[in-house]
Order: structure tokens, then C-alpha cells, then sequence
């Protein structure tokens, strides 16, 4: 039996098991199975029928599978025992809301999928050889990238050390806007120099030269200074998760050369191995216990353990399409107000005082005023997003304009520059983060991480260009 085989039986007795066990009303199991089936057809489209090897696909679909089939049914299935159900953001559960959820759900993704394959299917050819990014002086540009990133390292050490000794919980005293300076764009100008690395010694012939050596070396200084600015201690694991599968996919492309492994990939880290760190992650059991008695895992996931998994605000996306649903009818669209938060995120809050906040928090503050939450830094997927800003019609907008995005971006994995490819493949990986939300964070992070990585060699370079230039003409 191949990959693709034994992907679709997988992916098929999770679906069916999730439907056997499901307790819901006519319509609720209705709107999931609508969902489902046409979700099946996208991925039977993705294996079988799409020609281009497209990551981004694989982190829509496995997406789509987990955080709105598979946590809303098991959250759901649980509010039967309950006499006042709500979701894990203290939203009252509705059954009318819950459907309508579903149908901006289909729409959304109906309306991708048609707008993705329409783009593709009508792109110019792509010609990578002019869309090659070059760098004349490699080998000096690499240099004063590893000079640029050891200043990072130089002027950041106090604020890493205070990152490594403070728990993750505890607010940063700086601005929002200097560490996303630091974090998501500076602290990612080393990545941009693996790459130059990579793509140096890939298509240097002449090997053991001087220019050779130094940029072997330079590879070795740049992934120190990487894990030294990107681990667990200093970073979330949604900003991780890209970084180290994108140094993978570096080392052996071969592992993401077609979709079946991109989505077996994807689906086995989302849908496997992240529930069952969690089982471990909550059982009171220590490891010598569990060591000796291996079954008490097995019965954490038996009496509760995935329940418990899927009930945490990790898998609140669908719970927060309801409120979000909820807020508009009581307060409005705000018709694209929302969206100047992602778009102008870079303006200091000092400066806009009438700045919006980000949908995840606005959605948060009218759960803590009216239902009694407690925490406002809550995800926002791009279905609300759209609801929010335009209605029903920001629902079809959103999903058109990110199918085109998609469609640009498989120009970017497909061309012949490998930062151009490498930034494409990150982006593939953090939908899992923007498709999430909310949009203000995913747009921000990833336009920082461009900037990090392409931005400030490509001027680096530039910068050393024009130098020599002036030298000759002088």
C-alpha cells in the first residue's frame, strides 16, 4: 500500500470514528457532515488531481480538518452532559449559531478552493530564471549579514537572558511594537543568512576555496545564533514550528516533494503527536510511572485525556467564529475598520491612539464583559475576520483575496531563488498560525519574518553594490 493509500484510510476512520460518537441535533450533525464531505473532496482534488506540489493546500486542509471538525464535534460532544453548555471561551452554546458557523465555514472554504483553482489554472507561465534573486558579492554579503547578526546578538543578550529566566506568562515591559522588532524581525535575519548559505554552497562548483571556507563557516555561526534567538525557552511553538521544518525541507527537499507527504507531514505533527504530548503534558503521573506503567497513557486518552486536550483555548477557533458572529449582531460590522490593525500594525499605539485593537482581543474583552471570561488574547480564524469587517460578503472577499495570495506565493516555492522558496514554504507552515488568527498576528508576524530574512540582506546587498560602484567610478 503507497503513502497516499494509507493517508486516505487514516484520515477516513478518524472521520468516520468522529461521526459514530457524535450526540448532536439533526441539524448541528447535518452542518459538520456537509463540511466533511466537501473537505474529503478537496483532499481526494489535492492527492489525486493537483499537478503542483502545494504545501499551502496541505495546511488548509489539515486546518480546516482539525480545528473545525475535529475540536468543535468533541467539545460539542461533551455539552450533552451539561445542564448550561458553553464553549472553552465561555460562550453559550447555540445551536443556531453553531450552524450558522458552519455555513460561513462552507462558504469560505468553497469559495477558496473555487478561487484557487480558477487563479492557478489562469497564471502566466512561470519563468523562474527571471525572478532569481542574485547577489553579486555573495560571499562579502554573507559577511556583513553574520556581522549585522552578531550586532543583533550583541545588543539583544540582555533581553534574551531576561526571556530565558522569566516564565512565558509574565508580560514584556517594552513596547508591543520593539518586540515585534526584535523577535519577528531582527531575531530572524540569522534564517536569512542559513539561506544565503545554503544557496551559496549549492551552486558554488569551484569547492575548498577561500570564499568557500568562510561561508561554510559563516553557515555554522548563523545556526548557532538562530538557536540561540529561536528555541523553546525564547519562543512560542506557533514561530517555531516554520523556522525548524523549513531547516528540513533545507536539508533534504525530497521529504516535502509532493503533496501526500506535505499533508501526511503536517496532518501526523497537528493531529497525532500534538494530542498525545498533551496527554502526557496533563497526566499526574511522573515519568518513572509511567515508565513502569506505560497503560496509564492509555487510559488518560481512554477516560478523557483527548477531551481534555481539545477543551483548552489551544482549539478555541470554531467557539470564537460563534461569539464573533454574536459580537456583529449585537454591535455591527465594522466595515474593514478591523483590518487597520494588520495592515498598520507597524503604527506605535502611542501615535494612533485611536488605533484598533486585534479582532482576538476585541472578541476576548466582550467575552470578559459579558460572559465572565477571563483572557483577552484569543485566536480570530479568517472566516470571523471577514464576517466582522463586511458580513456575509467579507466572508467570500477574504477567502478570494487569500486564494490569490496562495496562488502568488506557489510562484515563490517554485522559483529558483531559495529565499524566495524557503519564505514560500514558511508561509505554508505558519497558515496553520494565519488561518487561526487572529489576522492582526498572522499578517504581522510573517510580514516581520519577510523583512528579517529577505529585506535586510536584499539592502545589505544593495548597499555593498552601490559601494563598489562608487569605488570604480571614483
Amino acid at each position: 500500500m503507497n503513502l497516499r493509500g494509507l493517508f486516505l484510510i487514516v484520515y477516513g476512520l478518524i472521520t468516520v470514528g468522529l461521526f459514530i460518537n457524535f450526540r448532536a441535533s439533526f441539524l448541528i450533525y447535518t452542518s459538520f457532515v456537509i463540511n466533511a464531505i466537501f473537505l474529503f473532496l478537496v483532499v481526494i482534488y489535492h492527492l489525486y488531481y493537483e499537478k503542483d506540489n502545494s504545501p499551502f493546500i496541505s495546511a488548509f486542509i489539515v486546518f480546516t480538518f482539525l480545528f473545525f471538525l475535529v475540536a468543535p464535534i468533541i467539545q460539542i460532544n461533551t455539552f450533552y452532559e451539561l445542564e448550561f453548555p458553553r464553549f472553552i471561551n465561555y460562550f453559550p452554546f447555540n445551536e443556531k449559531l453553531v450552524v450558522y458557523s458552519n455555513i460561513l465555514i462552507f462558504l469560505f472554504n468553497f469559495c477558496f478552493i473555487f478561487s484557487y483553482i480558477l487563479f492557478k489554472n489562469k497564471r502566466i507561465k512561470y519563468n523562474a530564471i527571471k525572478d532569481k534573486i542574485t547577489y553579486k558579492y555573495s560571499a562579502l554579503n554573507i559577511l556583513c549579514v553574520l556581522v549585522c547578526s552578531f550586532l543583533i546578538f550583541f545588543f539583544s543578550y540582555d533581553f534574551i537572558l531576561w526571556n530565558l529566566e522569566t516564565p512565558s506568562w509574565l508580560e514584556y515591559k517594552e513596547s508591543v511594537i520593539k518586540i515585534l522588532g526584535w523577535k519577528k524581525v531582527l531575531f530572524m535575519v540569522p534564517f536569512g543568512g542559513v539561506i544565503l548559505c545554503f544557496q551559496y554552497l549549492k551552486n558554488r562548483k569551484k569547492k575548498l576555496s577561500i570564499n568557500f571556507m568562510i561561508v561554510l563557516i559563516s553557515l555554522l555561526c548563523f545556526i548557532f545564533l538562530l538557536f540561540w534567538f529561536k528555541n523553546p525557552f525564547t519562543e512560542k511553538r506557533n514561530a517555531l514550528g516554520p523556522i525548524y521544518l523549513c531547516l528540513v525541507f533545507l536539508l533534504y527537499p525530497k521529504i516535502f516533494s509532493n503533496n501526500v507527504k506535505n499533508i501526511s507531514i503536517l496532518f501526523f505533527i497537528m493531529i497525532v503527536l500534538f494530542p498525545l504530548s498533551s496527554i502526557l503534558t496533563n497526566t499526574d503521573a511522573t515519568f518513572w510511572q509511567i515508565l513502569q506503567n506505560p497503560e496509564i497513557l492509555l487510559n488518560e486518552a481512554k477516560y478523557g485525556g483527548l477531551t481534555k486536550t481539545f477543551n483548552t483555548l489551544h482549539y478555541d477557533a470554531f467557539a470564537n467564529v460563534n461569539a464573533t458572529i454574536a459580537y456583529v449582531s449585537n454591535n455591527g460590522i465594522s466595515y474593514g475598520f478591523q483590518l487597520l490593525s494588520a495592515f498598520l500594525f507597524f503604527i506605535p499605539r502611542s501615535i494612533w491612539v485611536d488605533k484598533p485593537i486585534s479582532t482576538g482581543q476585541l472578541i476576548g474583552e466582550d467575552l470578559i464583559r459579558n460572559y465572565g471570561f477571563n483572557f483577552s488574547n484569543l485566536s480570530n480564524p479568517l472566516v470571523s475576520e471577514g464576517y466582522i469587517n463586511f458580513g456575509v460578503v467579507g466572508v467570500l472577499l477574504f477567502a478570494i483575496f487569500f486564494a490569490f495570495a496562495i496562488v502568488k506565493f506557489l510562484k515563490w516555492f517554485q522559483s529558483d531563488s531559495m529565499i524566495k522558496k524557503i519564505l514560500a514554504f514558511y508561509l505554508a507552515i505558519h497558515l496553520l498560525f494565519l488561518l487561526r488568527g487572529d489576522f492582526t498576528n498572522g499578517f504581522s508576524y510573517y510580514i516581520g519574518a519577510l523583512f528579517g530574512v529577505m529585506v535586510i540582506p536584499s539592502m545589505i546587498n544593495i548597499f555593498i553594490t552601490e559601494l563598489f560602484k562608487l569605488n570604480r567610478k571614483l
